[in-house]
């Protein structure tokens, strides 16, 4: 018989561990102020946020490039840790994520064509293409993926992606080859960082972000029925193909705010949902609340450890969360079974 006060008990464990988490997002984020080529103290982060003197270097630094830098990070790890929360309720695939499902490839090849035909060069640039690359993508996936009389399985949405990535990518290399001025452009792009992107290009995309946030809290009871299985849920009452639209409006939305700020950043999606579940268990409601406040922190601390590794010159924090998921990736395809999500 199961106790009344395991409820109770259960509410206020997550409550804490929402806490704890909050805290531990809060001294990354002044991690992410102090730490880099300059060291920052503490106390200086604090007066330059609250009381900034003209002319002080230290103040300088934190509030022209490493404020911005913060904001961004903080604004595509929300998008990556909830895209990827999504992608794997809807499919029921534990290793679903922007970069396996085609959406990171869709936002690389607009770039790619952004730059070697249009000229662009700047970040503010990027945006609108990436981001209309990313959505082009999810879109041709899901529309895809739920062809046929058995929608959108988790096997068909794998293999649509995996398709569309390997159809995209040989044609990016091409232009690539082609085009010495395009490689350099994209090249800084491509490999996934917060340097370089200002406050300008957080303000045009934040409100995406608040839309697709709205829309992937809007599918935490959904994605609860869905992970009974299909037929379950619609005997429960579900709406299948309302709950698959409305998922997919959420990747397509956060998928092409991620990528538009940071880059094609792979394998945050992944990761953070499997560190979240073990924390809220299996509902999603709290899954995705957890991946909206790791994924920041999983990408502001790569990007922290990118600045130090190889100081004074930095990591790119790509490369620094790809050395954290590939063996998350790795063990989760060892593993012998893997359990429905």
């Amino acid at each position: 018989m199961v106790s009344a006060s395991s409820p109770t008990k259960r509410r206020v464990r997550l409550l804490v561990a929402l806490v704890v988490t909050i805290a531990v997002l809060a001294l990354i984020a002044l991690a992410s102020l102090a730490i880099g080529t300059r060291q920052v103290a503490f106390p200086d982060v604090i007066h330059a946020l609250v009381s900034p003197v003209d002319g002080n270097a230290d103040h300088l630094v934190v509030r022209e490039l490493r404020i911005p830098r913060l904001v961004v990070g903080l604004m595509a790890g929300v998008a990556l840790g909830l895209v990827g929360t999504v992608l794997q309720g809807v499919t029921r695939n534990p290793i679903a994520d922007p970069g396996l499902l085609g959406i990171n490839a869709g936002a690389s090849f607009a770039v790619v064509l952004a730059i070697a035909t249009l000229g662009v060069t700047q970040p503010l640039g990027f945006v609108w293409f990436a981001f209309g690359g990313a959505a082009l993508a999810a879109l041709l996936v899901f529309v895809i993926g739920s062809s046929g009389r058995d929608g959108a399985t988790p096997v068909k949405l794998a293999l649509t992606g995996a398709a569309l990535t390997a159809l995209l990518t040989p044609l990016v290399t091409l232009v690539l080859i082609g085009d010495g001025d395009t490689l350099a452009r994209f090249r800084f792009w491509s490999v996934g960082s917060l340097a370089g992107r200002g406050l300008d290009v957080a303000a045009a995309l934040w409100p995406f972000l608040v839309a697709g946030v709205v829309v992937a809290a809007l599918l935490g009871r959904r994605l609860n029925l869905l992970a009974l299985g299909d037929d379950v849920a619609r005997g429960l009452g579900a709406r299948l193909g309302t709950t698959r639209v409305l998922a997919a409006v959420a990747v397509i939305v956060l998928a092409g705010t991620a990528t538009s700020l940071v880059g094609p950043i792979a394998l945050v999606g992944l990761v953070v949902p499997h560190l979240a579940r073990p924390i809220a268990g299996g509902d999603y409601r709290w899954i995705l609340v957890f991946s909206a406040l790791f994924g920041p922190a999983l990408l502001l601390a790569a990007d922290v450890v990118g600045r130090v590794v190889v100081a004074p010159a930095e990591l790119e924090a790509g490369i620094i969360v790809a050395f954290i998921g590939a063996p998350v990736l790795i063990a989760i395809v060892r593993r012998s079974t893997v359990r429905s999500i």
